[in-house]
């Protein structure tokens, strides 16, 4: 069959794969001129399947509220005016604060936990099957806390991961110090931790490109510097995408068997035009990536800081840091002073956590850290839509969220499953399937 990808980040680029793997004729559009440069950029770097857990629990609506007075809140929601586009973001929030229970957490965990274990089955296979190296580092995630109120609770999340087949330990001080030793100049501040020796973590951006030089290999088209206007219907099905170049600005409409819509937090504003109402909606991520100064001093285990809930993973010769998510619309400025804010907190926490070990003096000091910020396309729950919509020809791979990564590979292989008329072994609710 012929089908068309909406999107080149690791969830279009993934599901490219699989379908040319089936023997499927696949075009990928994209706007930008090569994969991977919008979300798929500069993450967290973590294939985190252990450590998955849904930002709508019960505390979150009393923390959200608190944290709303603060430039370096984790989870910030920056009212937008309800009239217009503005109102999706208050649906959205409504459905949030709907799953802000332990019954609706649970089943959204389960959801989350078994996605995460196929996908990374499936992202081990197609290293295996394509020999991409993306500054892969096979160490676990280790979970830190400086307070023992916080560490308490850690027992519960892991009992909860536990029931789902997750090996997520908790461990003391000592233990973890063991674990990854680069802790010893902030060891006086670490109560203890968790630790989960089966996740990863790697470049999302390196293996996303390299996959997508792989597809182009087996036959895949892609259109590159395309953007795209929007999607023809007729008689209740798509009948073709229009896309327009930018190169020269000629249009075309480009028809197919298929159209998986992989678009990230801009798939909602698309299928809105045909009559598909999804709540994806865009939080506002950032990352910094600053020059290692002290290989033998810096981490290895990839990590996850309670205080401030941010992640650090080892790239290479560099520490990627990433946290905070503001709700807000689809702003991508690093210019503002509250993103200014949220930049020099990442900096700030890699220096207090591993002194002298990075580069992570400002510009304005001489420094070059790499600050960077992408939208996630994040649902109330935190689980994707993966599956067919109710418009003929036309289905949807988007809303992953801050686990675009961890769910990319599967998110992929069960989407080009689905097309090819089967069902992906594992217990998922897939979008539209009957």
């Amino acid at each position: 069959m012929k089908i068309i990808v909406l999107g080149a980040g690791i969830i279009g680029i993934s599901t490219a794969w699989h379908l040319a793997q089936r023997g499927h004729e696949v075009t990928v559009v994209d706007r930008h001129g090569e994969a991977a440069l919008e979300t798929s950029f500069a993450n967290a770097a973590q294939i985190s399947v252990s450590y998955c857990e849904p930002w709508a629990n019960r505390d979150a609506p009393w923390k959200a509220l608190k944290w709303m007075f603060s430039k370096e809140a984790p989870l910030l929601f920056r009212p937008q005016s309800p009239l217009g586009a503005g109102w999706h973001q208050y649906s959205w929030g409504l459905e949030f604060l709907a799953n802000c229970n332990d019954t609706a957490f649970e089943r959204n965990v389960q959801q989350l936990v078994a996605l995460g274990s196929y996908s990374h089955e499936a992202l081990k296979q197609v290293v295996l099957d394509t020999g991409i190296t993306y500054n892969r580092l096979e160490k676990g995630i280790a979970h830190y806390y400086v307070d023992q109120k916080s560490l308490d609770t850690a027992a519960d999340a892991a009992a909860l991961m536990a029931k789902y087949g997750v090996n997520r330990r908790v461990v003391s001080k000592a233990e973890l110090l063991k674990i990854e030793p680069a802790f010893q100049q902030f060891a006086d501040h670490i109560v203890g931790g968790t630790f989960t020796a089966s996740d990863e973590s790697g470049d999302a951006r390196v293996f996303t490109q390299e996959l997508s030089q792989r597809c182009q290999e087996r036959g895949v088209q892609f259109l590159w510097n395309h953007d795209v206007l929007g999607l023809d219907q007729a008689g209740g099905s798509i009948t073709s995408a229009r896309v327009r170049s930018q190169a020269t600005g000629q249009e075309q409409a480009l028809s197919a068997d298929h159209f998986v819509v992989a678009m990230g937090s801009y798939t909602a504003p698309l299928l809105r035009t045909v009559g598909v109402s999804l709540p994806i909606y865009p939080g506002k991520g950032y990352s910094a990536t600053f020059k290692i100064l002290k290989p033998e001093l810096a981490p290895k285990v990839s990590l996850l800081d309670d205080s401030v809930k941010c992640a650090m993973s080892r790239l290479g010769d560099n520490l990627r840091i990433a946290g905070t998510i503001e709700v807000g619309g689809y702003d991508l400025s690093l210019d503002t002073p509250l993103a200014r804010a949220r930049c020099e907190m990442l900096a700030r926490r890699v220096e207090t956590v591993f002194p002298g070990v990075c580069d992570t003096r400002l510009a304005k000091d001489g420094g070059e850290p790499h600050f960077w910020t992408g939208l996630r396309p994040a649902t109330p729950t935190n689980i994707p839509y993966i599956g067919k919509s109710k418009v003929g020809k036309l289905w949807v791979n988007a809303g992953h969220g801050t686990l675009g990564w961890t769910h990319g590979a599967g998110s992929g292989k069960a989407i080009a499953e689905l097309i090819s008329g089967h069902k992906p072994a594992m217990q998922f609710g897939f979008y539209g399937y009957r």
